[in-house]
């Protein structure tokens, strides 16, 4: 902080390193320091879009920036996540934590060890502008939750093309319906029970998942997740059911809630807000700054991030397939 800036360093250079340090750059109070890339060519460019530097190692990056943003493949965000905190830096690390639940506590353990650090994982949905919304009237009370109906799908594993490996992404939970797991935690709690059904159908992965989950409440969920159903539009969604009321998302565009039978329901509609804040992601940059100059708690911390973790592989489990004990 030489200038009175938190120096902020990227590990990765695409397209969500970009999103990030674009949001930053407006924030008076980092400085985009610096980034590396596995591709020289992406983080020099990244360098000049951001005016920072471009380093040729990771050693190289954490020895100039008091703050890490991880922006790599899945596969990796483990191993860089504890080399930084073990180096005294702060991490928000994009999800996952890790692909492993033994490589997520890991994570965990260092960020515990590193109290005067902050990590947080970039779990953005919990803060897109629709979820927000649905997550305050449940949290209220005005919408008690009975059942709830998610989905999240995908067009393809084909970009980018680690996405399809599932040694480098994890596998299809841990890529994209890793968000929706985190959410249902997040808007219903710890599921008690997970029944899941999951085969390989057009992928060398698991691609096709149904699951039914149980919440302490008595409440179930049921999640739809497919990698290869095309983008069509929403390809995600959650619907909240409670007593004669409904909540209904289409992706991070609009939310609307029905009451009673026959009266007129309520839509809110965000299209038209800045991608950046409709999906979350000004927020969750904000808090992570924040938190590490107030001496906060992280928006999503190890905690949290460990035990969605923990579901994704409850989920490969119940569905036979899992890597971890």
């Amino acid at each position: 902080m030489s200038d009175g800036r938190l120096r902020i360093g990227f590990a990765g250079a695409g397209f969500i390193a970009n999103v990030h340090a674009g949001l930053l750059a407006s924030d008076a109070r980092v400085r985009v320091a610096a980034a590396y890339d596995a591709d020289p060519q992406a983080a020099a460019l990244f360098a000049l879009r951001h005016g920072a530097i471009a380093v040729p190692t990771l050693d190289d990056l954490i020895g100039v920036v008091d703050a890490l943003y991880i922006c790599t493949p899945n596969a990796t965000h483990a191993a860089i996540a504890v080399r930084a905190l073990e180096a005294g830096l702060h991490v928000f690390s994009e999800k996952p934590m890790a692909t492993s639940l033994a490589d997520a506590r890991l994570v965990h353990a260092a960020a515990m060890g590193a109290r005067a650090r902050v990590y947080q994982a970039g779990f953005n949905r919990r803060f897109a502008l629709v979820y927000k919304e649905l997550h305050a009237r449940i949290a209220s009370g005005v919408l008690a939750p009975t059942s709830a109906l998610l989905k999240m799908n995908r067009g393809e594993l084909q970009r980018p093309a680690w996405t399809g490996d599932p040694a480098i992404s994890g596998g299809f939970l841990y890529e994209t319906p890793v968000h929706m797991l985190d959410l249902a935690r997040h808007l219903f709690g710890e599921p008690v029970e997970v029944i899941c059904r999951a085969r390989a159908t057009v992928y060398d992965q698991l691609d096709d998942f149904s699951m039914l989950f149980t919440f302490a409440s008595g409440m179930t969920a049921v999640l739809a997740a497919s990698a290869h159903t095309t983008w069509l539009f929403p390809f995600e969604r959650i619907e909240v059911y409670g007593a004669h009321a409904i909540a209904a998302t289409e992706e991070m565009e609009r939310i609307t809630f029905g009451r009673g039978v026959g009266d007129a329901a309520e839509t809110i509609d965000v299209a038209q807000a800045p991608f950046e804040r409709r999906w979350g992601y000004a927020e969750e940059d904000a808090l992570f700054v924040t938190a590490i100059l107030d001496g906060g708690a992280p928006a999503v911390g190890a905690d949290e991030a460990l035990r969605t973790t923990e579901l994704v592989e409850r989920c490969y489990r119940a569905a036979g397939q899992s890597a971890d004990s």
